[in-house]
């Protein structure tokens, strides 16, 4: 197996966790979002999502050739990208209000706890491109769940600073 594939597709490792290592691959993903975002902001942040897809779809496609299992659970660089989607309100409210995001350490927290929740219930469309049976459908579902996350995100700063204060 490709040496490179592996790395990227396991998140250096951490894929290699035992018990949970989508939770684990999501938990990193948190300082390199912190990382990304204190060296260039918003913007490499976004760029990032991107170039890790395309990264993730193509290691994944790498690591899963010829074998039955199309998701297997050391891959965790697609909880990376869903997690980093799911960050992506918290990252440009301080990008907008101009301050350091762990201020928003609430909406940190909220992230991660939807994200893992829609990634594992996998509801509607994230369901859906779960059982797509390639990389893509593993890259999917967890992009789509990171969008859901990030509604929910939004949803809980809304009411939140709108309704409770």
């Amino acid at each position: 197996m490709n040496f490179l594939a592996r790395i990227i597709g396991t998140v250096f490792f951490v894929g290699n966790l035992r018990s949970a290592p989508g939770t684990w691959g999501s938990f990193a993903a948190l300082p390199f979002a912190y990382f990304f975002y204190q060296v260039g902001g918003v913007y490499l942040f976004l760029t990032a999502i991107v170039v890790g897809f395309f990264k993730g779809w193509w290691a994944t496609a790498q690591m899963t050739k010829g074998a039955a299992d199309h998701d297997p659970s050391e891959i965790v660089i697609d909880e990376v990208i869903g997690q980093w989607i799911a960050l992506l309100p918290i990252l440009y409210a301080a990008r907008s209000l101009e301050i350091n995001p762990m201020v928003l350490w609430p909406g940190w927290i909220a992230a991660f706890i939807l994200f893992r929740a829609f990634d594992i219930l996998k509801p509607g469309p994230i369901g859906w491109a779960d059982k797509r049976d390639d990389a893509f459908g593993v890259m999917l579902d967890d992009v789509l769940a990171g969008v859901f996350a990030a509604i929910g995100v939004v949803a809980l700063a809304a009411f939140f600073h709108f309704v409770l204060m």
